[in-house]
């Protein structure tokens, strides 16, 4: 039996090698007989949304996925920016060392699942400090030079 997919008009996916898109106006359904290479559109991150470290992170998994035939290059390009990212933020290494554990197994579906808590922690972490420096912009602007217009 293999994996029954639904795809909403519009929406696209990614089977192996090919972007299949559902062209309709109403559902279409599809059934994946083998084992093949699958990411929904929902979980597709796009080269420009990759616009932080941590979306860094899942485009870089997410072509390990998908683009297995460079796979030393990509893998190589992740171990620097977790690398990275870890040394400026240690309260991500937890949530990295998950990524790692998957991406060791070559389980990279799994490794993009991990990311994504990795993304939603970023957004945690730059949020608080934004909400942070609204309520209290001279705390992190101290020994800052001022500028007069």
């Amino acid at each position: 039996m293999g994996l029954k997919i639904t795809l909403k008009p519009e929406e696209k996916m990614i089977v192996g090698n090919a972007v299949i898109s559902n062209a309709g106006s109403s559902d279409s359904y599809i059934s994946i007989e083998n084992n093949a290479t699958i990411l929904r559109e929902k979980n597709i991150l796009s080269e420009k949304e990759a616009n932080t470290p941590c979306k860094q992170i899942y485009f870089i998994i997410q072509l390990m996925y998908i683009d297995q035939i460079n796979l030393p290059l990509h893998q190589n390009n992740y171990w620097k920016i977790i690398k990275q990212v870890s040394q400026a933020a240690p309260s991500t290494i937890p949530l990295i060392d998950e990524m790692n554990q998957h991406i060791l197994k070559d389980d990279f579906y799994q490794a993009l699942k991990a990311g994504r808590k990795l993304i939603d922690y970023e957004a945690e972490i730059l949020n608080t400090f934004i909400t942070s420096t609204l309520r209290n912009p001279a705390s992190h602007g101290a020994g800052m030079p001022s500028l007069s217009i």
